[in-house]
Order: C-alpha cells, then sequence, then structure tokens
C-alpha cells in the first residue's frame, strides 16, 4: 500500500489517535537540555509561554523545570529567559 502524499490528505486529517501525542517522548532526540539556576529565576513563566513543546512545567515552589520526555532542547526558553536563569548544556 502506497502512502499518499500530505496533498493527498484530506482536510482535518488525524494521521494518529487524538491525544496519543503523550506516548511519543522526543527527548531522545535533542543535544542540549536546559538546566535552570533558581538563584537567578524570577518565576515569570517567560520560559514555560514560549515553549514549542509545552514541556515546562512549575513546581509547587514556583520555579520552572523542562520534561526532559519531551523536551527536544531547542533553547527557545533559554533565549527568551530576560534574567538568564536557563543554561544549555550538553547532554552526556
Amino acid at each position: 500500500m502506497a502512502l499518499k502524499t500530505w496533498k493527498e490528505l484530506p482536510i482535518g486529517c488525524v494521521v494518529s489517535e487524538p491525544g496519543s501525542a503523550s506516548e511519543y517522548h522526543t527527548g531522545s532526540w535533542r543535544s542540549q537540555r536546559p538546566v535552570w539556576n533558581d538563584t537567578k529565576c524570577i518565576k515569570c513563566g517567560i520560559c514555560y509561554v514560549y515553549c514549542p513543546e509545552g514541556c515546562i512545567q512549575q513546581s509547587e515552589d514556583g520555579f520552572f523545570q523542562a520534561n526532559l520526555d519531551y523536551c527536544k532542547g531547542c533553547g527557545i526558553c533559554a533565549h527568551e529567559c530576560w534574567p538568564h536563569a536557563i543554561s544549555m548544556v550538553e547532554e552526556g
């Protein structure tokens, strides 16, 4: 069976079951990961707002961290963090 091209897919086509994105742990794709410095973090949530994967979570104490099962290491959170509380470090 040949796969259809993107132009042949019906409008609104869902390729997998709704809500199944949580099954795909994409964190293994990254080469860098974000690390928060809680002494610099002002708990503003800018990192949360700009994360394209929605994988940044706020802990009970108000600080943020990335769910590394889904973080692809794009660095947008670190780029947008104006207090410079997030550093991108090499995976290893």
